[in-house]
């Protein structure tokens, strides 16, 4: 008899037959809508979501109590709403879809431009940034240095003094001196040169930055949020120096950290370049092979 009942209700479950595929299409969308979350959590789209959701309650009630004015007006204002909406929230939009296509997995991958070779800097700028952060740091010399890596920054380039020069501790301690024509705003450097000064950079919108920092870390991360440069700051009040990347600020690192994380994307770029020389030659050989 116990048979029999297992047997009959065994017999009525749906047991879905999961594959491959579905597990992959599951995982890609828990990501995507987590990324989502994070994002609308850190910009103002918080405060948009929260008004939508106000709205929804309004209408609910209204759906329940079969006022339909409400629910006239409503029906009629949602296409009206989702354009305005994605007019007023265009910046954050458009840093999300860069967010999403700077991946370091995607960068390494493929090679999108060959002139990117050329953005690896040496040891000997490594050291001129870090030897300068931290003796403008000791003076409390206010500084923001971007180190460009795959994502070109030509449009901040443009906000700023063209430059072309080596990058140097002594030059980079005169450009942020106090009262000096390039001092104000940050420093673009792309491979070993100085490319442009007095650059304007994009403010970040995140609310849990702390309040007792400035404009100038938060141009920092900023940055940070709508590219993958490493962007160095050197606190005017405290003399601090801190790493913003990634959309993450990293508050009063030392010289070792600071050293660790500018050989971690020297790394980076050498990987790159390797790859980008290994599929040169592959290719070089093949046109040869044919001949």
């Amino acid at each position: 008899m116990v048979d029999g009942l297992i047997a009959k209700y065994a017999g009525s479950l749906y047991l879905p037959n999961i594959q491959i595929t579905d597990i992959v299409e599951v995982l890609i969308l828990t990501f995507l809508i987590y990324q989502i979350m994070v994002w609308i959590k850190n910009t103002k789209a918080w405060m948009l979501l929260r008004g939508i959701l106000v709205l929804a309650v309004f209408i609910l009630l209204a759906a329940i109590f079969n006022m339909h004015t409400i629910l006239f007006i409503a029906e009629n204002l949602v296409t009206v709403m989702a354009t305005a909406a994605v007019v007023v929230f265009q910046p954050e939009l458009r840093r999300a879809l860069e967010k999403l296509g700077e991946r370091k997995f995607l960068v390494s991958v493929v090679p999108f431009e060959a002139s990117k070779e050329k953005s690896h800097f040496s040891e000997q700028t490594r050291e001129s940034i870090i030897d300068a952060a931290y003796a403008m740091g000791k003076v409390k010399t206010g500084a923001l240095i971007v180190v460009e890596q795959a994502i070109r920054l030509t449009e901040y380039e443009s906000t700023g003094i063209q430059m072309d020069c080596l990058v140097s501790s002594q030059v980079l301690i005169n450009i942020f001196e106090h009262n000096t024509p390039l001092h104000d705003g940050a420093i673009i450097v792309r491979g070993d040169r100085i490319v442009s000064a007095t650059c304007y950079l994009p403010l970040s919108d995140n609310m849990n930055i702390s309040k007792d920092l400035g404009t100038r870390h938060r141009a920092a991360l900023g940055m940070s949020e709508v590219s993958d440069a490493l962007i160095v700051v050197v606190s005017e009040e405290t003399g601090a120096v801190s790493v913003a990347q990634g959309g993450q600020l990293y508050r009063a690192v030392d010289e070792e950290q600071l050293r660790k994380m500018l050989m971690d994307i020297q790394a980076t770029k050498k990987e790159t370049g390797k790859l980008r020389a290994f599929l040169k030659g592959r290719h070089k050989n093949e046109k040869k092979t044919d001949e």
